[in-house]
């Protein structure tokens, strides 16, 4: 099964790794939930950037480049040593 509203780009991380830093995200979602946010991995790049989507009241959030740098980049790196840096991609919405 398949979730087809997934990004194609997903499809290439190693699914180790991917495994891994869902674990990482899944520690700290319910902390962004709590303020009405959340955050979707999007894609690995062959040099271990991270992608995320900045979900809810995390994409328009003023505190979020914080959050993004301190909170959620940390926390991976502490899990998956691998990943060198945390970038927030704005997923493009249909208009």
């Amino acid at each position: 099964m398949s979730d087809s509203a997934a990004p194609n780009a997903e499809a290439s991380i190693d699914p180790e790794m991917r495994d891994q830093i869902e674990e990482a995200l899944d520690t700290i979602r319910p902390y962004l939930m709590a303020d009405g946010g959340s955050v979707r991995l999007l894609n690995v790049t062959d040099d271990n950037v991270v992608e995320l989507e900045l979900l809810g009241a995390c994409g328009t959030c003023p505190m979020s480049t914080m959050t993004l740098r301190a909170g959620i980049e940390q926390a991976l790196k502490r899990s998956v040593p691998q990943v060198q840096r945390v970038e927030a991609v704005n997923a493009t919405s249909p208009a």
